[in-house]
This record gives structure tokens, sequence and C-alpha cells, in this order.
């Protein structure tokens, strides 16, 4: 396998790529801008807040009709206009939006960053008539989440607990039959291939493509110091895996690596590397 190449450089911590449109979509952190880059690493923003307003750009999807979604302290909806409309007082972090529509949100009520202890993590379900719902609890730090193809089954990334969970997406949206994916891994953003398989974080600063039960099938080294943050599968044929990494310390705490990241200089890198197998689902 070729080593990853260097798509966008300066940037504050990218996360939640979406492969949409031609172009990969992800947030900068940091900034809290959305912004979307084409395979030559042409940029564009494509939604920011204004100074002191609300916070956004957690994570993105889009509504079947085209409408793009953020979360950070609710769930927002761009109109066509260019304006932000609150669609549910819910603050999430990761958000997936299946091919019904209905919208999947997940977060956990602690401030990681201010070092309070854990509490459990949540799904929660918006319906397309409005309706909020939790779906699922208990969870490690709930984090990237994707959607197999027919609506089937959610996968969700468990930081704290180092694994990948499954549930059976019901009739309704609901979610059951819960069960693990695979463990001793470091999940944060992930995607799913054509195969079943999901790339995820293994740690460290190097990513795995693993199967259920947990089979590692291909591993990527990511330079030392350089942490991934999120993945995805996208390009004409969704065959170029997008790496969305920044520096990071491993010897220092969450709080003394952000402080860095956000008064330091902008380490927030994009690379890319060709895989065999495409992607496939949701995101």
């Amino acid at each position: 396998m070729s080593e990853p190449e260097v798509l966008l450089a300066g940037l504050g911590i990218p996360e939640s790529p979406r492969w949409h449109e031609g172009r990969l979509w992800f947030c900068n952190w940091i900034e809290r801008q959305v912004m979307a880059v084409d395979l030559d690493g042409k940029a564009e923003i494509m939604a920011t807040r204004d100074p002191g307003s609300h916070p956004m750009g957690y994570s993105i999807d889009w509504l079947p009709d085209g409408r793009l979604l953020t979360t950070g302290d609710k769930l927002r909806r761009q109109e066509p206009d260019g304006s932000m409309t609150v669609l549910a007082e819910q603050h999430a972090n990761e958000i997936v939006v299946d091919g019904r529509g209905r919208i999947y949100l997940n977060g956990a009520d602690f401030n990681f960053t201010a070092g309070a202890p854990p509490e459990p993590g949540y799904i929660k379900l918006v319906t397309p008539d409005g309706q909020l719902r939790q779906v699922a609890g208990d969870l490690e730090f709930p984090n990237g989440m994707v959607i197999t193809p027919g609506n089937r089954t959610l996968i969700i990334s468990e930081s704290f607990a180092g694994r990948l969970t499954a549930f059976d997406i019901d009739p309704d949206g609901g979610l059951s039959r819960r069960r693990v994916f695979a463990e001793g891994l470091g999940p944060d953003g992930i995607c799913l291939d054509a195969e079943g398989a999901v790339w995820v974080s293994a740690g460290g600063s190097s990513v795995v493509r693993v199967a259920p039960g947990g089979d590692v099938r291909q591993r990527v080294e990511l330079p030392e110091n350089r942490a991934p943050f999120a993945l995805m599968l996208g390009g004409p044929d969704r065959r170029t895996l997008f790496i969305m990494t920044a520096e990071w310390r491993a010897a220092d705490g969450v709080t003394e690596n952000l402080g860095r990241l956000t008064d330091g200089p902008r380490t927030g890198k994009i690379l890319i590397l060709p895989v065999s197998v495409p992607g496939t689902g949701r995101p």
C-alpha cells in the first residue's frame, strides 16, 4: 500500500468528513467552519458562525432534499438562502441521516475537556415529522456513526470503551440487538466499505480496516504525533480514503492538546490514500 499524501493543510481540527456532490465536505473545528475541498486541494468555506453567536460545525450531514444539517448546541438546518434554522433543541456530537430522512444524533452530557467525570452517552432519533426520542443509552462517549446499505444496521464508535458497537435499525427507526462489532481500537469518526469492513482509528497514529468480529484486514501508519480524528471513503469511485489528522502529543492531556491547537499553529491536515474496496452506506 502506498503512503498517504497531503491534500490540504493549515486546518484546526478537521472532523466529520463527508463525500458530497463531488467534493469532501468537513468541519474545521476551532474556526467552526464547514468547508469543502476537491481532489485538487481547492477549498471553500460553505458555512460559518457569526462571531459571538451559537456554536456550530461539530458534525454535518444532509436531508434527502439536500439541505445541510449541523450539530452543536442545537441541531440546525441550512436554508436555501444560507440562514440557519433550529430543527431540534438538542446538543449533539455526531450525526448521520438514513435513507428515509431519519436523523440520528449522539452525545454525552458532560464536559470532558474540562475534566468532568464521564457520564453515559446516548443516541437520539429525530423523525421527519420533528419528533425527538432516545433510541440507545449507556454508551461510553459515543462518536462517529455509519449506517449500512438498506438502512439495516447502525455502527457507532464508543471512544472511551475502545470499541465499535452495532445495532439493528427497527422499522420505526428504533435501535435493537446491541452487539460488539470490534474491540481494542481508538475509534472516532468511521466509514464503511463494500465488504462490510470499517475504517477506524486504532489509537495513537494508525488507522485500520477492521471486519466484523475484530479481524484487522489493513493497517496504515501515520507520522508520529499525528492523530487521526475521522475517516471517509470518497472520490469518483469511493476508493479514496480521506484521513483527518492533527498533531496530538499522547503524553499531554486533552485540555493541553486542545489548548495548543486552539492558540498555536494550525496543524490539521487531510491525508488521502487510494484503497481497493470502495465505500458504501451512509454517510
